[in-house]
């Protein structure tokens, strides 16, 4: 293992490292656009520069280290080159941080606040280009923007191998564009470009214009979406920055979701379909529990389904796998004994959707299959002759498949017809509004957190199941 030094300090380093690896390694920063630890070496901004003693300047991205190397990352030429890099890179930018929504994110705003300053040495108009290109129903492109690093390119060739978007023309009048037989559209990685995007260049149509980043706040949670369990960040609005007279609506919804980086999981990456979890758990809610269809308080309702499990003789349970290890196990714990269990599937492929890949999506689209049937087995479903009562947890069974006599309890998140149907309706929390833990297909346990507050008359499914099991435990 060759020894080198950075900034004076002594650093073991291995032989297949470049001064940019052995420098984040060590705590040494060295800014960067172009460079990406999952992508392949370009090194076409160079942003990254260093000085090696005998050797001058060269880009840390692309450096192998060598034994007995002097590498200075702050030097005086470091510096001027720096600054010649930055007004490089911004003499065709239009500057536009204040209508921009990278702003508060975007490393050429930070680096040139760190490391320049200075206003534009050139007096020459701009050169304009394309505002607001179509590369897709998802993501909007800014040409004058974009500072050519080519993270985007290198994402759909080296990533989702999608092929997608290439490089047109050549020099200051090169852009970013669709590759005319492999739709952008058609990439479900594709929303991770805009993450990468090291400017503005790349704008998502979702979040466009929506927020201020510095009004919103990150909460970790896990990607329900399928049995991968991608960890991921739900960004929503601060308390201090809540709305009072726009749209209070917005105090209480996802503004958008992006990775949390985890190599045990899913690495710096998530599918589109996590960045929509909006519309999963957005969609109207059941606030309210019922009999037969007729709304009631809690403790009438947690009454009911107490007095129909201790009259039930062969009682079945259809766990949900949208439940929490914590909940699935509470539910194992009190009811376990009670009632015949089986995993029903939540979620099914919806239509158009990737079934699986060799990346990161998985055809279970459900979010702890593997920590239910852990608790309740493989079995499908089964109605024995002589089911009297019929608990269905969460979404995805077809009443029509219940036994015609069996009585029903319900315990649902979202506005359905079968809720009316059910005898006792309860409504559940989501995921947004409570802690707990998935267990992937790999077995890996990931931790979400709560976004916003329940209703009153929303109950946590495990504090439900821990209401309902004490009168039940004693009947067979």
């Amino acid at each position: 293992m060759p020894e080198i030094f950075i900034n004076g300090q002594a650093i073991e380093a291995r032989d297949d490292q470049t001064v940019m690896e052995v420098a984040r390694e060590h705590g040494h920063f060295i800014p960067y656009f172009c460079w990406h630890p999952q992508l392949s070496v370009v090194g076409n901004c160079r942003m990254c520069l260093v000085e090696v003693e005998g050797r001058g300047l060269d880009i840390a991205c692309n450096m192998p280290v060598a034994k007995g190397m002097q590498v200075f990352t702050n030097s005086e030429e470091v510096q001027a080159h720096r600054k010649a890099i930055l007004q490089f890179i911004t003499l065709n930018h239009p500057v536009d941080c204040g209508i921009c929504d990278k702003a508060g994110e975007c490393t050429l705003q930070d680096y040139h606040y760190e490391y320049s300053g200075q206003r534009s040495l050139s007096h020459d108009e701009k050169v304009r280009s394309t505002k607001f290109y179509n590369l897709s129903n998802r993501i909007l492109l800014d040409n004058e923007r974009c500072i050519l690093c080519l993270r985007c390119t290198r994402f759909t060739h080296e990533v989702s191998k999608s092929m997608a978007l290439g490089v047109e023309r050549r020099g200051d009048i090169s852009n970013i564009r669709p590759v005319e037989d492999r739709p952008l559209s058609e990439d479900p990685y594709s929303d991770n470009i805009v993450d990468i995007c090291p400017v503005g260049a790349l704008l998502s149509r979702q979040f466009l214009h929506k927020s201020r980043v510095w009004f919103l706040q990150p909460t970790p949670s896990v990607c329900p979406g399928c049995a991968r369990g991608c960890t991921v960040q739900i960004w929503h609005r601060k308390p201090e920055w809540k709305l009072k007279a726009l749209d209070p609506r917005q105090n209480e919804n996802i503004a958008r979701v992006t990775p949390l980086d985890n190599p045990a999981v899913n690495g710096p990456w998530i599918c589109n379909k996590g960045r929509d979890l909006a519309q999963m758990f957005e969609r109207a809610r059941a606030d309210e529990p019922m009999l037969k269809g007729r709304p009631v308080a809690v403790p009438a309702a947690l009454d009911e389904a107490r007095r129909l499990i201790g009259a039930a003789r062969h009682p079945v349970a259809l766990v949900s796998n949208w439940g929490s290890n914590e909940e699935l196990e509470a539910f194992k714990d009190k009811l376990g004994e009670v009632f015949h269990c089986f995993v029903k599937q939540d979620w099914q492929p919806q239509p158009g959707e990737r079934i699986e890949d060799d990346l990161l999506i998985r055809g279970d689209k459900n979010p702890n299959t593997t920590r239910a049937r852990e608790l309740f087995g493989h079995a499908e479903p089964d109605f024995k002759d002589g089911t009297d009562l019929v608990l269905v947890w969460g979404e995805g069974f077809d009443f029509a498949g219940l036994p015609p006599r069996a009585r029903i309890i319900f315990l649902n998140s979202y506005l359905q017809p079968e809720n009316g149907h059910a005898d006792v309706f309860l409504p559940v929390s989501i995921q947004t509004e409570r802690h707990g833990h998935y267990t992937n297909f790999r077995g890996t346990v990931s931790a979400f957190e709560p976004c916003f507050e329940k209703k009153p008359g929303v109950l946590h499914a495990e504090d439900l199941i821990k209401a309902l099991a004490a009168p039940a435990r004693g009947h067979p």
